[in-house]
């Protein structure tokens, strides 16, 4: 009986110590609440470069066993992203196009709209000639005087129309510029080419992280606040649907501008990639 009575203690301060441990979703299961019972389903639009990133896989499970909302997610470049949500055919909007996402707001299509987070954009390319630096502009310059070969994605993402608006404010035509690669493609083979080239390229961080293992690149610019790239959360406003889940959306809004979820936001890639991917906004 006695061996029996320290063996039950001993399981009890190991299941104690366990739930104080983080889980694999990266949530603090030692204050995490009871998962609630499933409430119904949200439809979430979001950008291809966010679920390309794998936060949404990091948080969402953590979102859904807190308020009981599964998750439906659907991913677009940001313009078609937003049509989504004018169409009505969406609950809430996670992109990262702040003027168009003001814009959207302005115009009755979605109720208001928060900040989230913030990533950035980089510039990677062959460790010499040009040196590291936080001046986007600069190099940009230094690639075009220099006729440098750079692959762009060519392909209006959010990542292409960064690029060309950088080009435009270095003053820069890139359409003159000899070796300036038009790929048509998504980021991880525009990159692939690059690396091929040896050419430069501008990529969003976390498509970078994922893939600098086998690449000979090196990231030359980032940190500049040219290079910034911001995040918004807007529920979509419910008398564009009478189908649309306002009350999951607004839950949803809720949940991911509070101190837990941005605190998760920033704990993510710090584990695989010693970084953080996004940095937490919400004000």
């Amino acid at each position: 009986m006695k061996n029996r009575r320290i063996l039950f203690y001993v399981i009890m301060a190991t299941a104690l110590l366990l739930s104080a441990c983080q889980d694999k979703s990266g949530n603090q299961t030692g204050r995490r609440r009871a998962a609630v019972p499933v409430k119904g389903n949200i439809v979430l639009v979001t950008t291809i470069t966010t679920q390309d990133s794998g936060l949404l896989d990091y948080i969402l499970p953590v979102f859904t066993a807190e308020t009981g909302w599964t998750v439906n997610v659907v991913s677009a470049f940001p313009g078609p992203a937003l049509q989504i949500g004018r169409d009505g055919q969406a609950d809430v909007l996670l992109v990262h196009a702040r003027l168009q996402e003001l814009q959207f707001v302005a115009e009755g299509h979605g109720l208001e709209r928060f900040d989230v987070m913030y990533s950035d954009y980089i510039v990677v390319g062959p460790e010499s000639p040009i040196d590291y630096n936080d001046d986007v502009h600069r190099t940009f310059r230094a690639i075009a005087n220099q006729s440098f070969p750079f692959v762009s994605r060519g392909d209006n993402s959010s990542v292409h129309i960064m690029e060309v608006s950088l080009w435009e404010t270095a003053g820069v035509d890139a359409s003159q510029l000899s070796g300036y690669v038009s790929a048509g493609q998504g980021m991880g083979a525009t990159l692939r080419l690059a690396n091929e080239m040896g050419a430069y390229t501008l990529t969003d961080r976390a498509t970078w992280y994922a893939q600098r293992e086998t690449s000979r690149l090196v990231i030359v610019c980032e940190k500049g606040p040219l290079l910034l790239n911001h995040y918004g959360v807007i529920a979509v406003n419910p008398a564009k649907n009478p189908q649309i889940n306002a009350e999951g959306a607004q839950d949803f809004v809720n949940w991911i501008i509070s101190p837990s979820a941005q605190e998760l936001i920033s704990n993510y890639g710090q584990a695989e990639f010693g970084s953080s991917i996004f940095t937490p906004d919400a004000q």
